[in-house]
């Protein structure tokens, strides 16, 4: 055939029949043979399928039984020829022939069912198996005996399929045909004329098969009858049509049937031999008969899935060439010996976790060629699992999900598809899909612990690494990355990023300046972790650094105060008793806890026999009796020691006069050193005069300057305090620590004078003090009155002179 011809038939077959778009079906007619390439069908306009919407679902077609014949071009939407079809490879004799599969489109998904019906073409040629056929016939057969012949096979369908017989020469045989109840037709040759060997002793007949195809295609067999002597009864069957019954894949060997044939006839002429005439459709290579008994048994594999019925003709023959035929018609009988095949349709094998309940996840594509409830095929999956199965339509089953998702629960599921038949017993298959689930941002980071209460020591050094935040996301990936930042704030005014910092991908707290316990004990900001998805989660936490003390301070003497100033003595009486207190060092360390815990104890003293000092208080006591024989002049080194590791320590100097007037004492002061610092500041002065001096008299405001320093210099002079000053200390003082107070009050003499350069005193009253202030540069006495009231109300009064 022509691939001109082909075309021309192609265009005239192909028929497009669209159901339902809710049925999601179409179906198409093409004749066989077309060539590769050659349009099957618009699937996309038939179906009513976006071009847009096939490519990005990645249509794709979808069989069964894996071969694919058409193919989908999805760029222009049509179905195309892709490899010819031959009808009768594919459907053998079965009417109609129809390929089905399946349009599968993704995200979301959908299928459509598709049929596509092939068409037959005249492309087969009526053939018998055997070249020649070869008869045996008495010359006393009768008109109208007839003769078996072998059937033509034409794997063509309908009108391209076999229809009639034509035999020449028709001088001594006719034919006839008679019709079956499958459709088909038995070919029989009828003597019409006596045969007469003495005249014709062999026969040539042409027996041609003709078909109703397009051109008109035809076979033949030649047929040669040899005439023979007398035989004129033919061999009978007890019936024409036998029914038998056999399960598939009975057993070889199995027995069929067993047909009977008798002749009248006796000797050679009755011997009855039995065989099987059809050939082409396979009959001989399942089943045989015994050409003796007439026992037809099975010698091959029967299945149902396959075929369902065969008809065996069994012709029986004389010694003398007369037959008889007989038809044996074969039902297969189902068992259920197919297990379900389960053909999972969609490769996706990811899952999103926030997808809802009901989301269809694949299609699955269950066959099982057994009949009835051999067949009938029921599916579930395992159990616990978020995944339920259901029935799509006949063989399909979609897989939902069942519930909410959580990848952070479970990131991977094995879905296992059980599907079993109803048979008895029941056969099933299993198999396995595995499920990854994607990671979607819907859990914030946490922290360990809702406040973080890190300790460091002050004098730290900037950079220093305090300590680690951290917080865990159990999301995925760049979900589950976190980095930290820490919210801005102010810490007395101050924004925290002076004070610390945080490495956002660790955590890590770094200080950022060395931090002063005496200036700040403890601060607090906030944490924020922050994931990276998209919209980022984030979570916060306190964060409260506590700075530890370190012993970096000494102790600070309060009193009694060192100054450069005039010399402060403490008086204790010669009439003083054992324990009498003579003063108090007074000492405070800024530092906290043991570092600020002071002890007190005596480094030097003039006369360490007369003198202690309390560990804890402080307290300067006399531990023994003042006598005459004791110097007048005391001086004692208390040293002042906290108890950090290591520790830390100030020392004073505390001056004692022991006396019992002010003339005692000062007759002793007299001679203190401090007359040569007198001297050296007074040279001090003169140098500094005369260089201003000199300098103004260069200028016309040398006379005027010159006046005002000397006035000022005589004012001086004149005013300038000689006697010891009696300094403020409190008549009841209590300590800053609360470990003593003073609770004596003396009353000394103290004189003034008026001028400086007479050595004459005048007493005063009592006054209530009971410390003595000595300038050993003074060369006179001054007398200094305050009254106890005054001393409490105005501490910082000046002195009074007359």
């Amino acid at each position: 055939m022509s691939d001109r011809t082909m075309r021309r038939q192609a265009l005239l077959f192909v028929l497009v029949l669209s159901f339902g778009s809710a049925a999601g079906q179409v179906s198409y007619s093409i004749p066989e043979e077309m060539v590769k390439g050659s349009l099957v069908g618009n699937i996309a306009q038939d179906l009513g399928i976006d071009l847009q919407r096939l490519k990005s679902g990645k249509g794709r077609i979808y069989t069964s039984g894996g071969a694919e014949s058409i193919e989908l071009d999805r760029d222009r939407g049509i179905l195309l020829v892709q490899e010819r079809i031959d009808r009768e490879e594919v459907c053998g004799g079965t009417t109609p022939c129809a390929l089905h599969f399946q349009i599968i489109l993704e995200n979301p998904m959908e299928f459509y069912s598709v049929t596509v019906e092939v068409t037959d073409v005249n492309d087969n040629v009526p053939m018998f198996e055997k070249s020649e056929l070869k008869f045996k016939i008495s010359e006393s057969a009768t008109v109208g005996s007839t003769f078996m012949l072998e059937q033509a096979m034409d794997m063509d369908v309908g009108v391209n399929g076999l229809q009639s017989y034509m035999l020449k020469p028709t001088d001594n045989f006719v034919l006839k045909l008679q019709s079956q109840a499958d459709g088909s037709k038995t070919v029989e040759m009828v003597l019409r004329k006596p045969l007469d060997r003495e005249k014709q002793a062999h026969l040539s007949l042409v027996l041609t098969a003709l078909d109703g195809g397009e051109p008109l295609l035809s076979g033949t067999v030649q047929i040669h009858v040899d005439v023979l002597d007398a035989n004129d009864n033919s061999p009978v069957f007890t019936q024409k049509i036998y029914k038998s019954i056999i399960e598939e894949n009975a057993h070889k060997g199995t027995l069929v049937m067993s047909v009977s044939a008798s002749d009248l006839d006796e000797g050679s002429n009755g011997k009855i031999s039995y065989a099987i005439l059809n050939s082409l459709d396979g009959v001989t290579k399942l089943f045989e008969v015994n050409g003796e008994n007439g026992e037809v048994t099975l010698i091959g594999n029967t299945d149902f899935e396959k075929k369902r019925q065969y008809q065996i003709h069994v012709q029986a023959s004389d010694e003398g060439g007369l037959t008889d035929s007989c038809k044996i018609l074969v039902e297969i009988v189902d068992i259920n010996d197919n297990m379900p095949t389960i053909n999972i349709m969609s490769k996706s094998s990811v899952i999103s976790e926030d997808v809802p309940p009901g989301t269809v996840v694949t299609i699955i594509n269950i066959q099982d060629p057994d009949s009835g409830e051999n067949g009938k095929v029921s599916c579930s999956v395992n159990d616990n699992i978020p995944f339920t199965i259901t029935s799509t339509s006949n063989n399909f089953f979609s897989l939902v999900t069942d519930g909410d998702l959580d990848r952070e629960r479970a990131s991977e599921y094995n879905v296992t598809v059980m599907c079993s038949d109803g048979g008895v017993p029941s056969l099933s298959s299993s198999a396995t899909l595995t499920l990854q689930i994607s990671d979607v941002n819907d859990n914030a980071p946490v922290f360990e612990t809702s406040i973080y209460e890190p300790y460091i020591l002050e004098n730290n050094s900037p950079g220093l690494s305090v300590f680690s935040v951290k917080a865990r996301d159990a999301d995925w990936r760049q979900n589950a990355r976190v980095s930290y930042i820490i919210d801005d704030s102010f810490v007395n005014g101050v924004p925290i990023s002076s004070y610390v910092s945080v490495s956002a991908d660790s955590g890590v707290i770094h200080a950022v300046r060395s931090f002063d316990y005496e200036q700040i004990k403890d601060f607090q900001f906030y944490v924020k972790a922050q994931d990276g998805g998209s919209p980022p989660l984030s979570s916060n936490v306190t964060v409260k650094i506590m700075i530890q003390d370190q012993n970096d301070n000494p102790p600070q003497v309060l009193y009694p105060v060192q100054t450069g100033g005039p010399l402060v003595a403490e008086m204790v009486p010669r009439s003083a008793d054992v324990g009498y207190l003579v003063t108090k060092v007074v000492a405070v360390d800024v530092d906290s806890g043991q570092n600020a815990w002071l002890s007190y104890k005596l480094q030097k003293a003039t006369d360490r026999a007369l003198f202690e000092v309390g560990l804890q208080n402080g307290e300067i006591r006399t531990i023994r009796q003042v006598t005459d024989k004791d110097v007048v002049k005391q001086r004692l080194t208390v040293v002042v020691e906290d108890n950090g590791q290591p520790s830390r320590s100030a020392t004073v100097n505390v001056n004692v006069a022991v006396a019992d007037s002010f003339p005692e004492v000062l007759s002793e002061f007299t001679d203190f050193t401090h007359d040569k610092e007198y001297n050296d500041n007074l040279t001090f002065y003169l140098v500094l005069a005369l260089a201003v001096v000199s300098f103004l008299f260069i200028t016309c405001l040398v006379v005027i300057i010159s006046v005002k320093i000397y006035r000022w210099r005589q004012s001086r002079i004149l005013y300038h305090p000689s006697l010891p000053v009696i300094p403020y200390y409190p008549p009841r003082y209590s300590d800053t620590l609360g470990s003593g107070t003073l609770q004596h009050v003396y009353n000394y003499e103290v004189c003034r004078t008026t001028d400086s350069r007479k050595s004459d005193c005048k007493f005063g009253r009592a006054a209530s003090q009971n410390v003595l202030m000595m300038d050993p540069s003074s060369t006179g006495t001054m007398q200094r009155i305050q009254s106890e009231k005054n001393i409490l109300d105005e501490p910082d009064s000046p002195l009074e002179v007359s």
